[in-house]
This record gives structure tokens, sequence and C-alpha cells, in this order.
């Protein structure tokens, strides 16, 4: 028997058998880290309030690789995109608020950049996908008619050493979705690779981690055609 928090709520749950995929606890610790982004989302929710967001949008949500990618609407005109990437995000915090940055502004398309902090906090790859599926079936299950798209986690030179979970983790749900309906998995690690299979330097800002805007050249020219 297991006790477990969900997010989105305020409240522990009863005890009861786990069946199906498997659910990753939710920490008090991981609870408080997540509250910190509450103000990210207050000022995404006070922008609609002076300006309405638009109608059945493209939403690009996730991490501070999404948070940081200026001018996004330059990269795919004619389509009506929202940008709502928040903090230093990880799969748990977008679970956490997913009713606030997704399902309330009912996209036509989802596309998703997170796991790669997840992965840095000292998550596996198990843990990582788990992730990633919960978050995918509870998006699917509110928003049927939405396609999803992922977009691989990138190649950072300054988390080389998680390459391998990286590696691992980004075929999982490449496989994941290849089964699923009206899904996409954005491969974007073999254009941020030189020919020695390393990172190409000039992406990546000093941090060696957030990317400069040639890597969202990249990105945007990736991504031609997914974006609906």
């Amino acid at each position: 028997m297991t006790c477990y928090f969900i997010p989105n709520s305020l409240a522990f749950r009863p005890c009861r058998l786990l069946t199906g995929i498997t659910i990753y606890l939710i920490s008090l610790t991981t609870f408080a880290q997540t509250r910190r982004f509450e103000s990210e989302i207050q000022k995404f929710e006070q922008t609609d309030a002076k300006t309405p967001p638009p109608a059945n949008p493209v939403l690009f949500t996730g991490s501070s690789s999404i948070r940081l990618w200026d001018n996004l609407q330059t990269y795919f005109p004619g389509k009506t995109v929202l940008q709502r990437g928040f903090g230093g995000s990880n799969l748990t915090d977008v679970r956490y608020y997913v009713d606030r940055v997704i399902i309330r502004y009912q996209p036509k398309q989802v596309v998703l950049y997170a796991g790669e902090n997840d992965i840095a906090a000292g998550a596996s790859a198990d843990s990582t996908y788990d992730r990633f599926v919960d978050l995918f079936r509870y998006v699917r299950k509110r928003l049927p008619k939405a396609r999803f798209t992922f977009i691989s986690i990138k190649p950072s030179p300054s988390r080389r050493k998680f390459r391998p979970v990286v590696d691992e983790t980004n075929a999982r749900i490449r496989r994941f979705l290849a089964r699923r309906r009206n899904t996409d998995y954005v491969d974007i690690v073999p254009v941020m690779l030189g020919q020695n299979g390393q990172p190409i330097p000039e992406l990546f800002r000093a941090d060696s981690l957030h990317m400069t805007p040639k890597g969202y050249v990249l990105w945007g020219a990736a991504m031609q055609g997914v974006v609906k």
C-alpha cells in the first residue's frame, strides 16, 4: 500500500494500490520547489487578463529553453503561437501547473521541451520517462484532439556526464510517441552536434547550457512542417 501526493491537489489521497503506469512519488520538498514558480504562472494569468490570449494556439511550454526563445513567433510565420515556458522547470513542474499553462488555453497543438532539468537533478531515464508519460496522458485525456509535439532533450555541454541518460530517455520517449496518433518527436540532437560528435560550441551561451540565437535557428528549421 502506498500513500501519494497528486499534482494539482492540496491534500494527500488515501492509501491505495497503484496500478498501470508507475505513479512517481512527489515529496514535500519537490512540492515546495514547484511552488517557487507560482509567481511566474500568476504573471501569465495577469497578462491574459489584460490581453486575452489567442484561441486555439500552438502552445510552447516547458523549461528555460522555451522561456528564452526570443521572437518565437517570427520562426513560425502565419501560425498562432503562445509561449508559456517558465523558470528552469522540469516535467514535475509542468505536470503540477498543467491546467494553468496548457489546458486552460485549449491549444490545438502542444509543443513541449522538458526533461533535461529532471535528469540534471538526478532523475533516471525510467523516472524521467514515467513523468513524461504521465504528463502526456493527462494532456491527451483533457485535450484529445490536440497535437502533441516533444522536442528531444538537447546535448548541453555543461551536462555532458548525463548524456547516456539523456540518450536513453530520448529513445524511450521517441518509441512511445511513435505508437500514438497525432504526435511528433522532433529530434534536434543531430543538428546540434559537430562532425566529432560533440555539441557545437557556438550554439550555446557562456554557461554551456542555454542556447544562442544560432541554436534557436536550428530548432526552428527542424520544426518547419511540424508546427501546425
